[in-house]
């Protein structure tokens, strides 16, 4: 009899071995860390804006209280910040799931068996106590407390509670981008309400150069020195002028309430600096080296965050081909009758057990978890990859666009010069007929449509520093 105990045992030992060792074979990838040394036509230095505080990047006290409105209200980032929890919380049953389980148990219950089967012809023969018979029907009584136990021989359990971490780390770093995100979209807004402004007041000053036009053309009218033609054609620029107008101030409320939403509240009046747009300059930008990006920037530490739970998540899948270690045990105490329950040790009761298991004959769900595991992990090397590309890529765009607006705008403002002198050069020309009228509406509206592109080039230029700032990985910290 023993003998064939032992023989049930080595095969069972055999079996376990057998598909602990029958693990798939998998194509793994190592991530590409190697970032260009510097950016393109800049000189290397460590110098990077990226490491600035906004409030030390962002001068407007009024554009400092938008940011820190938002970062209380906005919607967003709150419902971030509760992805956080959801994470913490799962770090908290991944450490729950290593440490035992411990319960307790109580209850009562009633049992009537048939007299002429073995257990009521035994309950009906057994003596309890001076002659006393088992009760019929028989009741129970039950205090307890039991506890289970998984063994984690392969690391299973620790490697998914370092997974977990890894993944709450990684929402932390989300939350960061969503910070930074937030603050430049603010910024961006804010500039562009400021642009508008500005855009909105030019041309009320152009419809009063042009109504002013309008009036000499009419005095001339009437002199019979131009046709009908010249009024309906001044008219016409001046009604084309208030439209742009209006349009201008349709763009500013939906700006402002850009604003207000990403600030978590209804649409009110955005307090802003009113002063001259073109005279605000674009803050200094200093890039620092590539490499920085991997530790600066949010999104690429949380794609390298998920990276390593994924990698975590391969271990736990692989761990699944191997025997799982369990114990269990209870102690508590037992009886028909309250009163015995206090009686020791005949009350008593406890169990202790050890078992060991493992997929022998369907293992296809198994096998399937595990590919999958890995092909999340090669997904998550491709991610990675590709956000510290795309971050390269987003701080060489912003340094070229940086110093090709800065030419650019130098540019347009010797035009806007040059139109703003040549309305006085042809309304005096007009007054003298060596001019004609179409000559003096043309350089209005090109006067008008250059000072409009100079606004426009500014606030690209403010644009691009923020984007730059937001590209280098500034903001959330």
């Amino acid at each position: 009899m023993l003998k064939n105990h032992y023989k049930f045992f080595g095969f069972a030992a055999l079996c376990l071995a057998y598909t602990s060792c029958k693990v798939p074979t998998l194509v793994q990838k190592t991530e590409n860390k190697n970032v260009p040394g510097a950016y393109a036509n800049t000189v290397s230095d460590t110098t990077n804006t990226g490491k600035l505080k906004w409030k030390e990047y962002f001068k407007d006290k009024h554009l400092i209280a938008l940011i820190d409105t938002a970062l209380k209200n906005n919607q967003e980032l709150n419902i971030t910040l509760q992805e956080i929890e959801i994470t913490r919380n799962e770090i908290r049953a991944k450490k729950g799931e290593i440490l035992p389980s411990v319960g307790l148990r109580a209850g009562a219950g009633l049992e009537k068996v048939g007299r002429y089967t073995s257990q009521g012809a035994g309950d009906a023969a057994t003596e309890i106590d001076e002659g006393k018979k088992m009760p019929d029907p028989l009741p129970d009584y039950l205090v307890g407390l039991y506890a289970n136990w998984e063994i984690d021989a392969w690391h299973k359990l620790h490697h998914a509670k370092k997974a977990a971490v890894s993944r709450y780390l990684a929402t932390v770093e989300g939350k960061n981008f969503v910070v930074t995100n937030l603050i430049a979209e603010i910024a961006n807004s804010y500039y562009e309400l400021l642009a508008l402004d500005n855009q909105l007041d030019m041309v009320k000053k152009s419809i009063q150069l042009q109504t002013n036009a309008l009036e000499i053309v009419k005095v001339q009218k009437e002199a019979t020195r131009v046709t009908e033609l010249a009024v309906r054609k001044f008219e016409a620029e001046v009604l084309n002028s208030r439209s742009l107008e209006y349009d201008i101030q349709q763009k500013i409320t939906e700006t402002e309430n850009r604003i207000n939403f990403l600030l978590g509240r209804y649409p009110q009046p955005i307090v802003r600096d009113m002063g001259s747009f073109t005279d605000l300059v674009p803050s200094s930008v200093h890039a620092g080296l590539p490499s920085q990006l991997l530790a600066n920037r949010p999104d690429v530490k949380q794609a390298e965050l998920e990276l390593a739970a994924t990698k975590l998540d391969v271990k736990v899948a692989r761990a699944q081909f191997y025997p799982s270690l369990g114990i269990s045990a209870s102690f508590g105490i037992q009886a028909f009758n309250p009163s015995y329950l206090v009686k020791f040790p005949e009350s008593m009761l406890y169990s202790l057990a050890g078992d060991i298991a493992a997929p022998l004959i369907n293992r296809n769900a198994i096998k399937a978890s595990y590919l999958n595991a890995n092909a999340k992990q090669l997904q998550a090397v491709y991610n990675y990859e590709r956000t510290i590309l795309n971050a390269y890529i987003e701080v060489s765009n912003q340094l070229s666009n940086i110093s090709n607006l800065e030419k650019s705008y130098g540019l347009k403002s010797s035009q806007v010069k040059a139109l703003t002198q040549s309305i006085d050069i042809s309304n005096d020309l007009f007054r003298s007929a060596r001019a004609d009228y179409l000559e003096v509406l043309m350089t209005q509206r090109d006067a008008l449509e250059s000072k409009l592109e100079l606004i426009e080039t500014k606030k690209q230029q403010l644009a691009a520093v923020i984007k730059i700032y937001q590209a280098l990985g500034g903001g959330w910290n």
